[in-house]
C-alpha cells in the first residue's frame, strides 16, 4: 500500500543509524513528528550478530531487536516498514516511495546503509550464491543449511571470517578465497592477518589467499562450485560473497548532492542538498582519525555517533562529529577490539605471544599511535583508546612490552 503523510522528521532507512536518530531525538526532548522508513517488513534490529549469533542459531530474532514494538509507539515514531525511497525532491521537501507513495518532510535524514557488492562473473545470481547484510539473507542460508555440505566464502574480511567461523562450527565444510596474499588486508597489519589465516586452518578452513574467481558453476539453476582463475573448480552447494558494500545514496545523488561512493557530508552530517542529512555507512565524511582523508565507516560506532550528532544539530546544540572508530569482531572463542583506523600506518609493534591467543597489535605512523587490534585483551582495547585518542608518542619498546600497562607507559599527545 503507497504511504501519504508529511512529518517534521523523515528518517530514512531503519537500521543502527536510522533508529539511533530516532531515539536520540527523543531523548533531547524533541516534541515534532518522527517517521522512521526501512525497505524490510521487520522492526529496527541488529546487524553484526546476523554473521554470528543469529547465523549460528545462539540468538532467535527477537533478542536481536534494538528495541520492541512497544518502544516505538509509546514515544511516537512512525515505524514505515517495507518501503524504498525511489526519489528525492528536495524543492519540494518529499519522497517518493516504489509503490508510488510520497511523504513529505521537513528534514531529511538518510540513513540507508548499502547493498551488498556482488559478483560480476557469470552464476552471480544462482540459487545458492548469498551476502549477508539482511535478516532475510541470513534466513535464506539458514534455510538451506540442510541439504549444504560444502561452502565456499569468497572474500577474507571481517564478515566472510565471522560466516566461515560459524559454519564451520555447524559441522560444513568451509574454503575461503581471498583476492589479496593475506585475509583482512585492507583493514589490518599482517600479523593480525596471519594470526586470523592459521586459527581458521587450524579448524579445518580450507583458507587460501591470492585467489581469483573465474565464475560460479551450476546445475539447474543452482550454484555447484566456485570454477578459480587458474580453472580448478571448489564443488559446493552455498556461496557466500563478502567483498564489501555498495552504498545505497542513488537518490540522493540523482537530486544533485555531491557524492560518488557514499553522499558527502560536512562536519555536522549535513548533505549539500537543503535540510537533508546523511549518517552511517553511506555517508562519505572527511576523518580526523584518517588525517582528514575523506573515508566512509562501516560500524555501529560511526552510525550511532553521526546519529547523535544530527540529533544535537536539530535540538540546538549542535557539536561537530569526532568519535574515535571503533569496531569488534567475534569469531571461534576470539574477541578482536579495534579501536582508531590503522591505514597509512608505517610501523606495526606486537605486544604478546599470538600463540597465547592474547595479544595487540599498536599501530604507529611518524611514531604516533593510530590504533590497536586487540585479541582476547580487553585491557589494552581500553587503555590503548586515550593513546589513540591523543596520536600519543610512546617508546615503541615499551609498548611491546605486555607487562606494562598501556596506561603506565610515559608519553606525550601529538603537537597542535
Amino acid at each position: 500500500m503507497s504511504e501519504t503523510g508529511q512529518y517534521d522528521i523523515l528518517i530514512v532507512g531503519a537500521g543502527h543509524a536510522g533508529a539511533q536518530a530516532a531515539i536520540s531525538l527523543r531523548q533531547r526532548n524533541y516534541d515534532g513528528t518522527i517517521a522512521l522508513l526501512g525497505d524490510e517488513p521487520s522492526l529496527p534490529y541488529e546487524r553484526p550478530p546476523l554473521s554470528k549469533e543469529y547465523l549460528s542459531g545462539d540468538k532467535p530474532f527477537e533478542r536481536i531487536l534494538l528495541r520492541p514494538a512497544v518502544f516505538w509507539t509509546d514515544r511516537a515514531i512512525t515505524l514505515l516498514p517495507g518501503r524504498t525511497v525511489v526519489d528525492v525532491d528536495p524543492v519540494a521537501h518529499q519522497v517518493t516511495t516504489a509503490d508510488g507513495g510520497i511523504i513529505v518532510y521537513g528534514t531529511l535524514i538518510w540513513a540507508t546503509g548499502g547493498s551488498p557488492r556482488r559478483l560480476t562473473c557469470t552464476g552471480h545470481d544462482l540459487t545458492g550464491v548469498h551476502g549477508v547484510r539482511t535478516r532475510a539473507d541470513v534466513d535464506q542460508m539458514m534455510a538451506e543449511l540442510p541439504q549444504v555440505e560444502r561452502v565456499v566464502v569468497i572474500g577474507g574480511g571481517y564478515i566472510g571470517l565471522e560466516a566461515a567461523a560459524v559454519l564451520t562450527k555447524l559441522g560444513r565444510h568451509v574454503t575461503v578465497i581471498e583476492a589479496q596474499d593475506r585475509v583482512l588486508a585492507r583493514v589490518a597489519g599482517e600479523p593480525l592477518s596471519r594470526f586470523y589465516e592459521a586459527e581458521h586452518r587450524a579448524r579445518g578452513v580450507d583458507l587460501r589467499t591470492g585467489v581469483a574467481v573465474s565464475c560460479i558453476e551450476e546445475t539447474d539453476g543452482a550454484a555447484c562450485g566456485v570454477r578459480l582463475a587458474d580453472g580448478e573448480i571448489l564443488c559446493c552447494e552455498m556461496v557466500i560473497v563478502g567483498i564489501g558494500i555498495v552504498p545505497a545514496v542513488a537518490p540522493l545523488l540523482a537530486a544533485g548532492a555531491e557524492g560518488d561512493n557514499g553522499v558527502m557530508v560536512d562536519d555536522h552530517c549535513r548533505t549539500t542538498l537543503p535540510d537533508v542529512f546523511a549518517i552511517g555507512d553511506c555517508a562519505a565524511h572527511a576523518n580526523a582519525f584518517a588525517a582528514g582523508a575523506t573515508i566512509r565507516l562501516e560500524s555501529v560506532q560511526n552510525a550511532n555517533d553521526q546519529a547523535t550528532t544530527v540529533a544535537k544539530m536539530l535540538t540546538g546544540a549542535a557539536e561537530p562529529y569526532h568519535a574515535v572508530p571503533w569496531f569488534w569482531s567475534n569469531q571461534y572463542d576470539l574477541k578482536l577490539q579495534t579501536v582508531g583506523l590503522s591505514t597509512g600506518y608505517d610501523e606495526a609493534i606486537l605486544r604478546g605471544n599470538p600463540a597465547e591467543r592474547s595479544f595487540s597489535v599498536i599501530y604507529l605512523k611518524a611514531g604516533h599511535v593510530i590504533a590497536l587490534d586487540c585479541v582476547n585483551r580487553v585491557r589494552d582495547y581500553v587503555q590503548g583508546r586515550a593513546l589513540v585518542v591523543g596520536s600519543f608518542e610512546a617508546d615503541p619498546e615499551l609498548l611491546a612490552d605486555p607487562a606494562i600497562d598501556l596506561k603506565a607507559i610515559p608519553s606525550k599527545p601529538a603537537e597542535v
